[in-house]
């Protein structure tokens, strides 16, 4: 069953200030964008440990690698676009290549974004941040999830990237009893005719497309990957050999992200048939978020169309 919706981005947020409770050494950077990426909760509650960068990702990247050499933790936050995208040679270089301590925080990802249109819309950052040797790539499917993913990072040693949305989506984790851990998929539904495998947003809606399958005769298996790198090769290779068709599904390009590193390790591991349902080769457009999930078929009804036409 489906629960409250709530946005990712504000989830990161509200898990900084809990975690930032806890932990002295935990600073968070941003770049002009606080009321945003939700870390503005943060810089309330914690304002000598939240540094306001300006628009300069690039420089935003070395004061985290900088601070991490003096035992911050820091939480370098901005849009995916910019976190990955434009400061992606400083990420690489001054953070990844020498191993430091960085998290990075990064709200507004994906087509969902809505109005702000193409140049906003990120849908290429998994594919860079999973290219980089030692980057942890982390892609939360609910508030739950988020929250949790958030400390599990902060506990990592090493870069890690997350992602989080703009649009609210509904909470399908029961945090009483739900238990992240870096690297390890999670089984939402079993199902004997087909997996699903699905990263971030399109979750809650691949779900939903299961039971619209189901309604057809049609038993999926649903798989939560939060963990795009190090993937859960377990899961995946046993859902493979399981049910043999294999689906899957992002709010990303199809070309380096979730399709890809399951496509690679299937061709190596476990060959099956794999269909990749994300973000064509396509940039994105301005529109309604809801509107343009529904457009590139990436709402319950349009995955349920794609995974019919490819069995």
């Amino acid at each position: 069953m489906l629960g409250d919706m709530i946005a990712t981005r504000d989830s990161y947020g509200n898990a900084l200030v809990e975690l930032g409770k806890e932990k002295d050494n935990l600073v968070v950077l941003d770049a002009d964008l606080a009321a945003a990426t939700k870390t503005g909760v943060f810089k309330k509650a914690f304002p000598d440990r939240h540094i306001d960068c300006g628009i300069a990702e690039s420089n935003m990247a070395g004061i985290a690698a900088g601070m991490s050499t003096a035992g911050f933790v820091p939480f370098m936050s901005s849009f995916a676009m910019f976190a990955a995208g434009r400061a992606f040679e400083q990420v690489r270089n001054s953070i990844c290549y020498p191993k430091l301590n960085v998290k990075i925080g990064a709200t507004h990802a994906g087509i969902s974004v809505g109005e702000d249109g193409a140049t906003h819309q990120c849908n290429e950052d998994i594919a860079l941040m999973r290219a980089i040797p030692g980057m942890v790539v982390i892609n939360p499917a609910d508030d739950v999830e988020a929250r949790a993913a958030v400390k599990a990072a902060y506990e990592h040693e090493g870069p890690c990237y997350l992602r989080f949305g703009r649009l609210a989506v509904p909470v399908i984790n029961d945090e009483s009893s739900y238990k992240f851990e870096i690297g390890k998929g999670v089984e939402l539904k079993s199902g004997k005719d087909l997996t699903i495998i699905a990263t971030g947003l399109p979750v809650s809606e691949s779900l939903k497309a299961a039971e619209m399958l189901a309604a057809d005769g049609i038993d999926a298996q649903v798989i939560n990957i939060h963990t795009i790198k190090p993937l859960d090769e377990d899961i995946v290779i046993a859902a493979a050999k399981s049910t043999g068709k294999i689906f899957t599904v992002e709010e990303h390009s199809i070309i380096g992200g979730l399709g890809s590193a399951v496509a690679e390790l299937l061709s190596e591991k476990c060959p099956v048939k794999v269909t990749r349902i994300g973000v064509k080769d396509t940039f994105g457009e301005s529109g309604p978020a809801k509107e343009l999930l529904k457009k590139y078929e990436l709402d319950a009804e349009g995955i349920y169309k794609q995974i019919k036409a490819g069995l």
